[in-house]
């Protein structure tokens, strides 16, 4: 029996969505040539597939039980056709889709746009929100080339590498009237404090280190980006606790001073998660391989 091998994509892209629309939009079809689309594969397999509902459309048993099958075949296809691919970074003019959290979007992506600047000045890179969790960022359908930042768990089709590590330390003001070149476990809890909550797991980090220290922070305002705190810190006598690479560019401001925190709060991982289509892929390997040789060097000069 032959089957219509363009059809699977299309098999992947409702399973993963849910959604007619968002598919459609995701292959770059209208939803008429996505539907009908769906009826051959209705007819091929001699099932439904696809449910109706409320807010979307609902896989079948059937769908549910042949969806791990597709998803390897398509990526075991793209193994065999990306693996043959060259890739010349000198001439590429490819563009990588990627989701970093706020805190990887100001410390590595800089240092990312340099080198790349240098070996590969045709790839662009687009930067897309981390969003709230990996199916946000795009990442899990594979429409985002990548995600970084805190990676908690990933569904099988993902791929995850560890990237670095980075510890916290405390910022006031230069002239603070009650601070200064050390930080008191007392004088932390009397300070009140700014706090960033920015998209993903970051934040419960945070928190988790504080509880795991008996530490206690009072709260004067929390804000969505690392970028807002230096303002704040500058006209204020309140206290942030923020990650060593971002206070590192902050020690920069004259007006404010970084100082070790009262206790140690350990570290926290940043990681790479990418779909697993990609990892033969030799553009994608060779993007990070870039992103490991760059975290690398920017721990070494931390």
């Amino acid at each position: 029996m032959r089957y219509d091998l363009n059809l699977l994509p299309v098999f992947m892209a409702l399973m993963e969505e849910r959604s007619v629309t968002r598919a459609a939009a995701r292959l770059g079809i209208t939803q008429p040539a996505l539907s009908n689309a769906l009826n051959r594969l209705r007819d091929t397999l001699k099932d439904p597939l696809f449910i109706r509902e409320r807010y979307g459309i609902k896989p079948t048993p059937f769908a549910e039980e042949i969806g791990p099958v597709i998803l390897e075949t398509l990526a075991k296809l793209d193994d065999v056709i990306l693996g043959r691919q060259h890739f010349d970074a000198g001439t590429s003019t490819r563009v990588f889709n990627i989701a970093p959290n706020s805190y990887v979007e100001i410390v590595l992506i800089p240092s990312v746009v340099a080198r790349l600047r240098q070996l590969a000045p045709g790839i662009k890179v687009s930067l897309a929100p981390f969003g709230a969790d990996l199916t946000e960022a795009g990442l899990v359908s594979g429409t985002t080339d990548m995600a970084l930042g805190r990676i908690v768990d990933p569904p099988d089709n993902l791929v995850v590498q560890h990237l670095m590590d980075d510890g916290l330390a405390c910022v006031v003001r230069a002239d603070h009237p009650d601070v200064g070149d050390s930080l008191s476990r007392e004088q932390y809890e009397q300070l009140r404090h700014v706090n960033v909550l920015p998209p993903g797991r970051m934040r419960v980090g945070l928190f988790q280190a504080l509880e795991r220290q008996g530490l206690r922070r009072e709260l004067a305002i929390s804000v969505t980006h690392f970028l807002a705190v230096p303002e704040i810190i500058a006209v204020t006598d309140y206290c942030a606790t923020l990650p060593r690479l971002i206070c590192k560019q902050i020690a920069k401001d004259p007006r404010l001073k970084v100082i070790e925190s009262p206790v140690d709060l350990g570290t926290f991982p940043v990681d790479i998660a990418w779909h697993v289509r990609y990892r033969n892929d030799p553009a994608h390997q060779w993007f990070r391989q870039l992103l490991v040789e760059t975290a690398a060097e920017l721990a070494d000069n931390h």
